[in-house]
């Protein structure tokens, strides 16, 4: 080989090697730093003044939710695909996840999403699904956490605690930063013109989390005679494992839950109550929402559910004893359950769960005076032995159920 073929060969090795760290660096530059610095300055201009951070107990969740490996199954991203915002609501905003480090959005969904987790679900509900979560959800591929608790659902250690309090702080921050948060970040976005951009703060709602239980709204009218075998399977597929198989609120998971599942065989539903039930839930408790389901497969529920109830023979109620009734539930039940029964009543602001709405719900006798005689745990609803006679117990749990109103 000639010199000058040596030297070269030598300068071609040099200007390869100095092009490839140049061309890494570059890299680096451009897929590492300079998308960074485009985010944090994202994040710094769009974020409210002062977002609310997490807790010290939701900070400890947020470690033995890395730790157990939460991340591989579930996001922490509603993306910018119509699929996500019709599901879960708006999309994610880089602000929300500013204290995050590293972040846990995660890139696969074998679980639910949870950027909107906060107010899904009841504590109760998390401490039952971590400790075991087909009791709850028979078809779920969620391993069991028991090592969290000691030796049952109702016995967290602290660190179900913490956990669970971390995943009730997902979404918060945002839904606390409000209309004047969500216009503080379109402006501080500055991207008018952008569709996808845009589609952030287009969305119909925050969080459109179809299990999200809300205290009111509006419910479909179900048709009265849905597909009953088909209504048996959704049952069995959905319910039993909380409501039990018979509807007597003795499924697998009915013990962890504060208040217990409704007992179905114990009252008679109108099909407004049971559409309004499913399509929105029950706030303060256990019981999700089933939005995500059609309204053909929720009236083939409904229908399911409300044969459990068979009615029996009530006696002929004298018009004295329904009398005293009425002055009973005047004095002592209206002001929460209103005083037609519609569960309106002047102090229903104050409670954390709705009362009962006695006009699409009867409830057998048997089972208003066990309610009336020990109060309904996990409620508001306390027991009326101390202040009320047998004979007025009685009454009001006969009179109670003139106020059911069936769709004609």
């Amino acid at each position: 080989m000639s010199r000058d073929a040596g030297r070269f060969l030598r300068m071609s090795y040099v200007v390869a090697s100095v092009a490839g760290v140049a061309f890494f660096v570059m890299s680096v530059a451009l897929l590492g730093i300079w998308p960074g610095h485009v985010l944090e300055d994202e994040t710094r201009t769009m974020s409210p003044e002062h977002p609310l951070g997490l807790t010290v107990s939701e900070q400890r969740g947020r470690v033995i939710y890395g730790r157990e490996g939460c991340a591989y199954c579930h996001t922490q991203q509603i993306r910018y695909l119509h699929a996500d915002m019709a599901r879960f609501g708006s999309p994610t905003l880089a602000w929300e996840t500013r204290f995050d480090y590293p972040h846990l959005w995660g890139t696969r969904r074998i679980g639910p999403d949870l950027a909107r987790e906060g107010s899904t679900h009841s504590e109760d509900w998390h401490f039952a699904h971590l400790y075991a979560p087909r009791t709850l959800m028979a078809d779920s591929v969620m391993p069991a956490y028991p090592s969290l608790f000691d030796g049952s659902p109702d016995r967290p250690r602290q660190e179900a605690r913490d956990l669970v309090a971390y995943l009730d702080s997902l979404g918060r921050a945002r839904e606390l930063a409000g209309p004047e948060g969500e216009a503080h970040a379109r402006t501080a976005c500055q991207c008018p013109d952008d569709e996808m951009a845009q589609m952030a703060f287009h969305a119909t709602a925050l969080n459109a989390n179809p299990a999200r239980p809300r205290r009111q709204g509006a419910a479909p009218k179900l048709a009265p005679a849905g597909n009953l075998g088909r209504g048996q399977q959704l049952y069995a597929h959905n319910c039993a494992s909380c409501h039990g198989a018979r509807g007597e609120a003795d499924g697998p998971g009915a013990a962890a839950l504060h208040p217990r599942p409704a007992n179905l065989a114990g009252h008679e539903y109108t099909v407004d109550r049971l559409g309004y039930v499913l399509w929105n839930g029950v706030a303060g408790t256990a019981m999700q929402a089933w939005r995500d389901l059609p309204t053909q497969d929720l009236a083939a529920l409904a229908r399911a559910v409300g044969g459990f109830y068979v009615a029996q023979q009530q006696p002929t109620v004298p018009v004295d004893l329904l009398d005293l009734g009425a002055r009973v539930y005047k004095a002592n039940c209206a002001q929460c359950h209103g005083d037609a029964g519609a569960g309106d009543g002047s102090a229903v602001g104050e409670l954390r769960i709705t009362p009962a709405d006695f006009r699409g719900a009867r409830p057998s006798v048997a089972e208003s005076l066990r309610a009336l005689r020990n109060g309904v745990e996990g409620t508001q609803m306390a027991p009326w032995t101390g202040r009320l006679s047998e004979a007025e117990l009685s009454a009001v749990a006969y009179y109670v159920r003139g106020f059911y109103q069936e769709r004609p």
